[in-house]
């Protein structure tokens, strides 16, 4: 297999449109970069060669099982066992809680010098660059993707979105269209994490816009067809290169023409 350096990385990712002082969500696959040479580390300093520390760079760092196992997260665990679940799920806890099925890009990144996370026990995203802590400063538990959460503040600053050898199912700023779009069956659930109060550990139920991304495919292939994506290979990864407010609007737009 051909090796990728962090070099080959780099230069793909200016080809696709990415400069110094972008602020950008990064959705990746190691595995489909290909062998990269140096791994997790080396994507993550390759991405912040490019932006340097005057650009942000902001990638999903989820703990989604720390969710009630009546959501499915737990499908392993046998339904007898769930009370046990919900006694027992250790705390979130933004230092060392890992991530689940982000990757190992974002679970490196979660642990970088410099890099700040959300409070949210399930759906946290981490930060580094210039406005790292301002993007982060703010995630409550029923503003997961709303305005004035963190995707929101990165919708207000004009953010760029790097799909790296992942589809739009992994977009998470179409779920801020989600938010913004109005559609039959659009409705709140609850959800229960464990999270510390006051130093205690409370399993906590918070009401929250249901979303599931199932259209979110179909979406970007429509989002396609308008030519606002650069696309173009990183490594060996198909990757897509888009502003925020781009796929954000065209998705609010799609979602209220389709959802019913």
């Amino acid at each position: 297999m051909k090796v990728v350096r962090k070099e080959d990385i780099v230069q793909g990712l200016r080809k696709i449109g990415l400069k110094r002082g972008d602020i950008i969500i990064v959705h990746t696959s190691l595995k489909n970069i290909g062998y990269v040479c140096g791994g997790a580390q080396a994507v993550i300093e390759a991405l912040m060669e490019v932006v340097t520390s005057e650009g942000t760079l902001v990638m999903p760092t989820q703990s989604w099982k720390n969710l009630d196992p009546e959501t499915g997260v737990h499908w392993d665990a046998d339904e007898s066992d769930w009370d046990k679940i919900r006694e027992n799920w250790p705390a979130y806890d933004k230092e060392i809680t890992p991530t689940n099925t982000m990757g190992a890009v974002a679970e490196m990144f979660r642990q970088w010098p410099g890099s700040i996370r959300t409070d949210h026990p399930a759906r946290s995203l981490c930060a580094w660059g210039k406005h790292a802590a301002y993007i982060t400063a703010e995630h409550s538990l029923s503003n997961i993707f709303g305005e004035g959460s963190p995707i929101a503040k990165l919708y207000e600053l004009d953010a760029k979105v790097l799909l790296l050898g992942v589809g739009y199912d992994k977009n998470t700023s179409i779920h801020l269209a989600d938010v913004r779009a109005t559609y039959p069956g659009k409705h709140n659930c609850v959800e229960h994490s464990a999270i510390l109060e006051k130093g205690v550990r409370v399993w906590k139920a918070y009401s929250t816009l249901f979303v599931d991304g199932a259209d979110f495919e179909e979406i970007g292939s429509a989002f396609e067809k308008t030519g606002l994506a650069s696309a173009g290979k990183v490594g060996n990864a198909d990757s897509r290169f888009m502003r925020q407010r781009d796929i954000v609007d065209f998705s609010v737009s799609w979602i209220e023409s389709h959802r019913r």
